[in-house]
């Protein structure tokens, strides 16, 4: 099989911009083409976080083709955490940002051991940053 990865993920958000504001704050994600979203010549908004995209998706208007129920609350996104888990939970904590559990071992994707702490974005969306090595 020639599939090498996730490209982006896609959720649906009662409030872009509260969404983009605590994507941007939590985990220092950058807006993409916001210009092109605030004039209506996207439909979504893009952020880059690390080495990984997010389309933002109103729930009033969501981009077609989508999910067949598209429902703010509804993601669950682990992103990797470069360094200690503490730097995370550092992160969190200046950033305003309650945790939800952790710091708690979890399994990585390359079946190494890992910490993982958990936090919900606006629309309560589980939002996990994991750490390996």
């Amino acid at each position: 099989m020639a599939v090498e990865g996730l490209d982006h993920l896609a959720i649906t958000v009662a409030d872009v911009e509260a969404t983009l504001d605590w994507y941007e704050r939590a985990l220092g994600a950058e807006r993409l083409h916001h210009d092109l979203f605030v004039s209506g010549a996207i439909p979504i908004a893009l952020l880059q976080v690390g080495g990984s995209r997010i389309s933002v998706h109103p729930a009033a208007a969501p981009a077609a083709p989508h999910a067949v129920a598209p429902t703010p609350g509804s993601a669950d996104v682990c992103f990797r955490w470069s360094g200690p888990v503490a730097g995370a939970v550092e992160a969190l904590t200046a950033a305003g940002v309650a945790i939800e559990e952790g710091p708690v071992p979890r399994p990585a994707s390359n079946g190494a051991m890992g910490e993982s702490v958990y936090c919900r974005d606006p629309d309560g969306n589980l939002v996990e940053l994991l750490t390996i090595g």
